[in-house]
């Protein structure tokens, strides 16, 4: 019974972590004190509901758990500083008054939650710090390993932000529209690394993480709702023409499934229905930026796979637009790569060798297995097998490894086989 109820924990905690703390942020006004109420009523829960029984709605059961938890440890506490006691006496105030746990209140908390950890006192470091341990979940160590830095400087990025929360009674709320768009391009771009942080995981086993990906298309639908903003749009629109091909995107086993070789029919047509319409939407609009610009190119990729014929032209088009607003190594690269395909893996090698050769994306592996596979459609399977080589020592992915490797097993099979005819 207990390891039953201790799964259960395990999948609430997974799955509604960053909402159940949300909420507890916004009711106690405090992250510190909300993330310890959160696993003290994760605590309380592992030692009742073995007896008590799983309750009809655990994340609700939850947050009011953690909320009394967290007022009886203010009340308990006599050393407690100013702001604590601040804290205490809105408890005190509103604990008989306090409504049960709204499932449509929590529903728009981590919306709350990124706009006040997005606010423009924060530095950048430590909005994108803060949102990744408190929204994304991410540990402190997996964020210092995506910044390229050490553990002790992002915890302390995301104390000091925290810090300034506090100290500048930054509401947390959705601010009003005359803020809005000097906030929406920072929400927008945690948005998508909450995708991109399911869809495609930087490291480990799991190359898919559904609960981050379906929080990151709620969150989406949210600012739509907020906002007309292109931009908008186009997250959205991209976001879901992403996630209708996940059940398509990796094999049984985990190993990686390009999408030219993607099955169809595990595609969800709904959403890529409800995808393309967002981003029409989006680039019909005068200055749409670089995301509508980016969704744009993702249903051009999409909707050619489908129908067997992808508009390479119109994609470079697009990708020159998309340089021009938000240049950048990275787009340069897939640029080069949409040159292969339209131009031939010569033209595409060109581009993709100048950019290498420039350290532009030095370490970066999707330049050299893009590098790779020009050289393998070329037939120059000995330099395809170095570049592999290459990406594979650049990547930690479990799924990206054994991609590379039967990348490389594969051109290696291909040159013995061209040495034996010669």
């Amino acid at each position: 019974m207990t390891q039953s109820i201790q799964d259960v924990l395990d999948g609430v905690f997974r799955n509604d972590r960053a909402r159940i703390l949300a909420t507890l942020i916004r009711l106690l006004g405090d992250f510190d004190i909300a993330e310890d109420a959160m696993h003290a009523a994760f605590t309380v829960a592992l030692e009742q509901w073995p007896v008590s029984g799983v309750p009809a709605n655990p994340r609700s059961w939850l947050i009011s758990t953690g909320r009394f938890r967290a007022i009886d440890s203010i009340r308990k506490d006599a050393r407690r500083n100013e702001v604590v006691n601040e804290i205490a006496r809105t408890a005190n105030e509103l604990q008989e008054v306090w409504p049960a746990i709204d499932d449509s209140d929590i529903e728009d908390d981590r919306l709350r939650l990124i706009f006040t950890c997005c606010h423009p006192l924060l530095s950048p470091e430590g909005q994108i710090a803060l949102i990744l341990r408190e929204v994304c979940g991410l540990s402190t160590e997996d964020i210092a390993s995506a910044f390229l830095t050490s553990r002790a400087t992002i915890a302390q990025r995301i104390v000091r932000a925290k810090s300034k929360i506090r100290e500048a009674r930054i509401g947390y709320e959705v601010p009003p529209m005359l803020e809005m768009p000097g906030r929406l391009h920072r929400v927008l771009h945690v948005v998508y690394l909450l995708f991109n942080e399911g869809y495609y995981s930087n490291s480990g086993e799991n190359l898919l993480k559904h609960a981050l990906t379906d929080e990151a298309i709620r969150l989406g639908r949210l600012l739509v709702a907020l906002t007309p903003d292109p931009e908008v749009d186009g997250l959205l629109g991209m976001m879901l023409l992403n996630d209708a091909r996940r059940e398509s995107r990796v094999t049984d086993t985990g190993d990686v499934v390009l999408l030219a070789d993607q099955d169809r029919s595990l595609w969800n047509m709904d959403q890529i229905t409800e995808g393309v319409a967002l981003v029409n939407q989006a680039l019909a609009k005068e200055q749409c930026g670089p995301l509508a610009l980016q969704a744009g190119i993702t249903a051009l990729h999409v909707t050619g796979a489908l129908q067997g014929k992808t508009d390479w032209n119109r994609i470079i088009d697009l990708y020159d637009v998309l340089l021009e607003r938000d240049a950048s190594p990275v787009v340069e690269l897939n640029r080069a790569a949409a040159v292969s395909m339209a131009e031939g893996p010569l033209a595409g090698l060109k581009l993709v060798e100048e950019l290498i050769a420039g350290e532009k994306l030095n370490g970066y592996g999707l330049a050299y297995s893009t590098q790779a596979d020009c050289y393998r459609r070329l037939g120059r399977y000995g330099e395809a097998w170095q570049a592999y080589a290459h990406a594979l020592s650049c990547t930690q992915q479990a799924a990206e490894i054994r991609f590379y490797e039967r990348r490389m097993r594969e051109v290696a099979l291909a040159l013995k086989g061209l040495n034996q005819r010669s």
